[in-house]
């Protein structure tokens, strides 16, 4: 089986760009397919934290608890939701860090603004994002998505979309 050809820089910085999109126009049903099988999506607890299996993180989800998350906004029983949410994500151009082709493996680094507004109530986080992207038949997919928030050790209130 031959390697895919590496995507081009422009293609993962648009995908990243495109993630932010989804999200923020609540297409979660085409944000959760971004995401590979096996995915992982993290925010770590504090600075530097080596990895979020064995470490207490903010979240540390697999595929099947994202879906689970993106029902409960969708449900009307879901009572932190009976004013929707809305969020925008503010994002300085991405860069890859790492392209290894041989192991089909992209890295791209993202710093962030993200506003997140529920009627009067509005929060700002501000952070890194991590994209850890694979190539699959069809495109571009998330493997892991690791968020580091600049205040990840603060008391955080409930964050109710997704970063």
């Amino acid at each position: 089986m031959s390697a895919s050809p590496r995507p081009s820089d422009a293609a993962l910085t648009d995908f990243v760009y495109r993630e932010a999109r989804l999200i923020d126009e609540k297409r979660l049903d085409e944000w959760y397919e971004l995401f590979t099988e096996d995915a992982r999506y993290w925010m770590p607890l504090t600075r530097g934290q080596p990895e979020g299996e064995t470490h207490t993180s903010l979240f540390y989800e697999d595929k099947l608890l994202l879906r689970v998350r993106i029902e409960r906004l969708r449900s009307p029983n879901a009572f932190s939701q009976q004013s929707p949410s809305f969020c925008q994500h503010v994002l300085q151009q991405p860069a890859v860090e790492e392209a290894d082709v041989a192991a089909n493996r992209y890295v791209v680094r993202t710093p962030f603004m993200y506003a997140e507004s529920q009627l009067d109530r509005q929060l700002i986080l501000a952070g890194v994002s991590w994209h850890h992207l694979v190539c699959v038949h069809d495109g571009l997919r998330i493997r892991l998505k690791k968020i580091e928030l600049l205040n990840c050790d603060a008391a955080l209130p409930s964050i109710q979309l997704f970063l």
